[in-house]
């Protein structure tokens, strides 16, 4: 006998932030709303990404400070990171926001389930359920939110030498001696000096002449110098060829240049991959690029009526906060609304120690759209606040159009920059000119008097 079609005003499928966001928003109005999940209660941010991974770095700046405890004023043993105590401290936090996730599902009144989701028709899914069962589901308005997968490239060797991602490296039982990290990207990034803080010889891998290929030349080398500084062994312009597992545990990983690697693990981050593989989304009357992500429009929609995608499925820049700005698209569009994704301004951190915040053009990008520029620099040294913390290390550096005096872009390279650039993106939503920043009377000493600093390197008063 086929289970009957249950109908919904909503149906979600994927719990990330944007569905389950709207989820509660429509349910808590008294709307019938289902969201099915396949078992990260909470999306992949809190399960196996964002979360867990800052709650990694918070540990690893920890081991940082102690470095420099003398240079604070005290004396302490060396401290040495644990795998176990590591991995309660995540899991702790981890576990802590999924339960505070999932009673929050329940208290809005939706109907919530575990489990894999098909496609039959529009706006139609057949869900196995975890516990057991089938359920058949149907609304009226219906998006995908079902997120990303870690990608696992084709290398001679890779897919059984038993490498890590950046998902199961989360659950290593112990530190790797020497890590190998492939892909010079943010996770990578992260991974490698978060490693190298805890006590693991690291080295990273990239196959560009340079790290982070979108930022302009002086900021990658300030990245890489830190990198150096902080014990990972940096090799750029080199490809991988094959990766083998020994019979000793051993991981031999081979280079373009002919270079030979041996580690205990390997860590692969050179991109994510959309989980669309098994939605049948044809069935739904939806479309997918040739990389697999939902086909949508600057709305939000897809090829099929009243139907929508959102997050990293959708293509939209891979960040939590912009799975919340897709919430916000949709719930506007979904009331009739015109709300577009065009022309966002988007910021994103790298959570190195210390981090690299980023907003708007580069000075490369701004000089190839056709813009006379004027460009500030400052060394994380001249701040106050800086020196008070001894945390001297980074650059700043602002683009600004020379004819408007308007702020094109900045990356902050240094402590607390994710919170400084809140500041800059605020003033460029405003549209300020640079010289509000530059005059602004800010709180001394604190990381955003910097601003005042890094626009006055520009010196004309006016």
């Amino acid at each position: 006998m086929v289970d009957p079609v249950e109908e919904f005003d909503l149906l979600v499928v994927g719990g990330g932030k944007a569905g389950k966001t709207l989820a509660m928003d429509w349910a808590r109005s008294g709307k019938r709303v289902a969201m099915v999940e396949r078992g990260m209660i909470g999306g992949t941010c809190i399960n196996v990404a964002c979360i867990p991974t800052k709650a990694l770095v918070a540990s690893a700046r920890a081991m940082r400070t102690f470095a420099r405890a003398r240079q604070l004023g005290f004396v302490t043993e060396t401290p040495e990171a644990s795998a176990e105590l590591l991995r309660t401290h995540k899991t702790g936090v981890v576990e802590g926001m999924v339960t505070i996730n999932h009673k929050q599902f329940v208290d809005s009144g939706m109907d919530f389930m575990l489990g894999e989701a098909r496609f039959t028709a529009e706006r139609t899914v057949e869900v196995t359920l975890n516990s057991g069962g089938t359920r058949r589901l149907r609304g009226a308005e219906a998006v995908v939110n079902t997120g990303t997968t870690p990608l696992l490239p084709d290398i001679p060797g890779l897919a059984d030498a038993r490498v890590l991602t950046s998902e199961t490296l989360l659950h290593l039982e112990r530190l790797p001696e020497h890590l190998i990290v492939i892909g010079g990207g943010t996770v990578g990034l992260e991974f490698a000096d978060m490693f190298a803080a805890f006590g693991s010889r690291v080295t990273l891998v990239a196959r560009g002449t340079r790290l982070l290929a979108r930022e302009d030349e002086d900021i990658a080398q300030a990245v890489t110098s830190l990198l150096a500084a902080g014990g990972v062994d940096v090799l750029t312009h080199r490809s991988t060829t094959s990766v083998q597992r020994g019979a000793d545990g051993r991981i031999i990983v081979a280079l373009s240049d002919g270079t030979v690697l041996s580690g205990d693990e390997v860590l692969v981050a050179v991109g994510r991959r959309p989980v669309t593989a098994g939605l049948d989304l044809p069935a739904a009357g939806v479309r997918t690029t040739a990389a697999g992500f939902v086909a949508v429009d600057d709305r939000l929609a897809t090829t099929a009526p009243h139907t929508w995608a959102a997050g990293d499925v959708a293509g939209s820049p891979q960040y939590t906060h912009i799975s919340l700005d897709d919430y916000r698209i949709l719930k506007a569009n979904l009331a009739g609304g015109s709300r577009s994704t065009k022309d966002r301004l988007v910021p994103h951190t790298t959570f190195l120690t210390p981090e690299l915040a980023r907003i708007g053009l580069t000075e490369s990008q701004a000089r190839a759209a056709g813009h006379q520029v004027r460009v500030a620099r400052l060394p994380v040294a001249a701040i106050p606040r800086a020196r008070t913390m001894r945390d001297t290390d980074g650059l700043w550096k602002a683009v600004v159009d020379a004819r408007t005096d308007r702020i094109l872009g900045v990356a902050l390279l240094g402590p607390e920059s994710g919170e400084t650039l809140t500041t800059v993106q605020t003033a460029m939503l405003a549209d300020l000119p640079y010289t509000a920043l530059r005059d602004m009377i800010i709180t001394h000493p604190t990381m955003t008097e910097g601003l005042n600093l890094l626009f006055a390197v520009l010196q004309d008063y006016r």
